[in-house]
């Protein structure tokens, strides 16, 4: 097919080349524009334009489809359909009607389990056992369109964000170039009316451990926010990034330290953790953090 790619973040990445491999023609690359990163503050692309700049596509990254230039330049390209996953806008009626079959979305969960912009992060931070990819008919509601295609995979018991990020990636990437090549046999399937949850965009307040709350909530904030924006304490006056957690059995004062493997008492049980980061510092593994200036048993984060 002819295919506009509508995309932004690593996340897309892997259905960007898929399409490619399959042997689909991409017409143009939609994308967030540059924007300023890193500590000189220099506009970065996207992932997605990073990579489309290597294949030598066409990009383009319209603040919006406001402009009717903008939208008339979308629908000269005469695309069959359009592949959006993780583009970061939402599309106008005039964008979704363009292509001749319309919009297809790549939705990191089992819809209408989490609708909105932060899917992976939320099902993680909720205890979700599953996770998975549909393949949506996109309609002008947010994440309400018929669904094509899903699957399903289990979440792992110490799974963090980024984990899961990228299996939910390469299924996806798989399952839009099934649903291309089986569009004109597939049986859109409406959501159920039951179950819809809201995923909000993470705030960064909702970063900060508060080692009085259960061991279970904290585990699952831990990994849910790891690797962006992760979740974090104060250890003595600095601020100590956990990147990397998993339950375990302890019980002590709530924040404290009770042994040399970072075992940390909360308000009911007890998490180790795993992964870290001081300010300024890469992340290490738990074990090798300890061996540089450890945490000591009795600290009190």
């Amino acid at each position: 097919m002819r295919v506009i790619f509508m995309g932004s973040p690593d996340f897309s990445v892997s259905a960007l080349d898929a399409l490619i491999d399959a042997g689909h023609e991409i017409a143009c690359v939609y994308c967030q524009p540059p924007r300023p990163a890193g500590r000189g503050k220099k506009d970065r692309p996207t992932a997605v334009q990073a990579r489309a700049e290597e294949l030598g596509l066409l990009v383009r990254h319209p603040l919006n489809f406001k402009d009717p230039a903008d939208v008339a330049a979308f629908a000269e390209l005469k695309a069959d359909i359009a592949v959006v996953v993780a583009y970061g806008l939402i599309l106008p009626q005039s964008i979704l009607d363009a292509p001749s079959k319309g919009c297809l979305n790549i939705h990191a969960s089992l819809l209408p389990r989490w609708r909105g912009a932060a899917p992976i992060h939320r099902a993680i931070m909720a205890g979700d056992e599953k996770s998975g990819v549909c393949i949506m008919q996109m309609d002008a509601g947010l994440d309400t369109g018929d669904v094509l295609l899903r699957d399903e995979l289990v979440i792992g018991a110490t799974e963090t964000t980024a984990d899961l990020h990228d299996r939910l990636a390469v299924m996806g990437a798989g399952m839009i170039v099934q649903s291309l090549e089986k569009y004109d046999d597939l049986s859109p399937a409406p959501q159920l009316e039951e179950g819809v949850n809201y995923a909000h965009k993470i705030d960064k307040a909702e970063a900060q451990i508060d080692w009085s709350r259960p061991a279970v909530e904290i585990d699952r904030q831990i990994r849910g926010l790891s690797p962006f924006p992760g979740a974090w304490c104060m250890l003595g006056k600095d601020r100590l990034k956990l990147l990397g957690s998993e339950l375990a059995e302890g019980a002590g004062a709530a924040g404290e330290v009770l042994d040399d493997q970072l075992l940390i008492a909360c308000g009911e049980g007890a998490v180790r953790l795993t992964r870290l980061q001081r300010a300024g510092k890469g992340a290490q593994d738990a074990e090798v953090f300890q061996r540089g200036k450890p945490i000591e048993k009795g600290t009190v984060l």
